[in-house]
């Protein structure tokens, strides 16, 4: 760590990783599934009484109302978590915004629930890479920054939504960007350990498709097959597929007895486009597609459904970002690059508000999402060292070694 000054080197002395591990493992043995609203509640309230260690405000705002397509066509209002917030220093002309999410995929029925260990430095356990390595760690290198006096300010955010898409958090994310110079997010790195770079945009949609029942051998011309259109839809949509563009039809829902024609179809839809441009003209594309089949099939379609994640291009601002943050790495004795992934989170939403993020700034691991996720233990200090120094250097210090 030659390339730390004398102040700088006195901010991250302190750190090891036994007392962030001990925090992790805690959380990690609560069940905060995205849709488990007791595990958010109890896992809000554990991250609160940690997160007032700080000197800011701790508070709890309600989840935006989201609504979801039912299998029946119905449409339904689906209920979250409460997301924790943390504001220090909000009238600082100069602010951070650092976020994470509690909730995890695994739900409260599931076989994972608990740690163990793989070997002496491998933590095997639910939601530990992804990400309550990520938010212990985060809040270990927030300490650490505030024991050299700081002016800069930052919010934090600890959304209970990001598993499914962060859509009763999309709004909070969008006001607490606004004004910041620079976005943390503490997803875990790449299995490589590299930070992502450029993500596509993820957006999630439900095509409600409403045709005409009637019986299927006396008189079935008389009926307007909404299974059809559904089938239909999709190969027309799996056709868009072109370089930097997916588009994945998923699911089919409705139909009915085999000896009647059915009335409802709901086609399930992922879109990933890879730059802005690309999501407003597939975006286009979808809906003449739409227009084009229910014609055909004498059908009537409505799209349910948002682009919840917009591309997160690279660029100039974040380019400097990541120079910071790897330069930090590297005076920290922690070589780091960064490449482009295929994968989408809260830092697409921040990007979106022209605010430049580095969104794997958390704990490192992997198999994440699957029975197997595991977390490096013994990375936790070096990644919360890196947090303090980077906060540091954003607040304006860098002097010479």
């Amino acid at each position: 760590m030659s390339g730390l000054t004398t102040i700088e080197a006195g901010l991250v002395e302190g750190l090891e990783s036994q007392s962030i591990l001990e925090r992790t493992i805690e959380w990690a043995n609560i069940n905060s599934g995205t849709g488990n609203l007791e595990g958010l509640s109890r896992m809000a309230d554990v991250l609160g009484q940690a997160f007032a260690a700080l000197p800011g405000e701790v508070r709890l705002v309600d989840a935006d109302p989201v609504e979801l397509v039912r299998a029946d066509g119905a449409v339904r209002e689906v209920r979250h978590g409460q997301h924790l917030l943390v504001r220090v220093r909000p009238d600082a002309p100069r602010r951070v915004i650092l976020t994470g999410h509690m909730d995890t995929v695994y739900g409260a029925d599931d076989a994972f629930q608990s740690c163990d260990w793989i070997d002496e430095r491998t933590l095997h356990g639910p939601g530990t890479a992804d990400m309550k390595g990520g938010i212990a760690l985060m809040l270990a290198g927030l300490q650490a920054f505030e024991s050299g006096a700081p002016e800069l300010g930052y919010d934090v955010l600890i959304n209970s939504d990001e598993e499914t898409g962060s859509a009763s958090s999309a709004r909070l994310i969008a006001e607490l960007a606004q004004g910041k110079i620079a976005a943390l997010t503490y997803e875990p790195p790449l299995p490589s350990g590299n930070m992502a770079r450029a993500r596509p945009g993820s957006g999630n949609f439900s095509a409600v498709i409403r045709g005409r029942s009637a019986h299927a051998g006396r008189n079935p011309e008389e009926g307007r097959n909404a299974i059809l259109a559904a089938s239909d839809l999709a190969l027309r949509l799996a056709a868009l597929v072109e370089p930097g563009l997916t588009l994945n039809p998923a699911k089919i829902d409705g139909g009915g007895p085999n000896n009647l024609v059915p009335a409802l179809g709901i086609l399930r839809f992922n879109m990933r486009p890879h730059s802005p441009e690309q999501m407003e003209r597939a975006l286009a594309r979808i809906d003449a597609l739409i227009a084009e089949v229910a014609r055909t099939h004498d059908v009537a379609i409505h799209l349910h459904g948002q682009m919840g994640r917009p591309p997160k291009p690279i660029t100039p601002q974040t380019e400097r970002l990541f120079a910071l943050v790897r330069q930090a790495s590297l005076d920290l004795g922690q070589p780091m690059e960064w490449q482009d992934t295929g994968g989408v989170c809260d830092g697409n939403n921040i990007a979106a508000c022209g605010v430049p993020v580095l969104d794997t700034m958390g704990a490192p691991g992997g198999a994440i999402h699957s029975p197997d996720e595991f977390l490096r233990a013994d990375l936790l200090a070096p990644r919360a060292a890196l947090t303090a120094l980077v906060m540091h250097r954003l607040d304006g210090h860098k002097e010479a070694p």
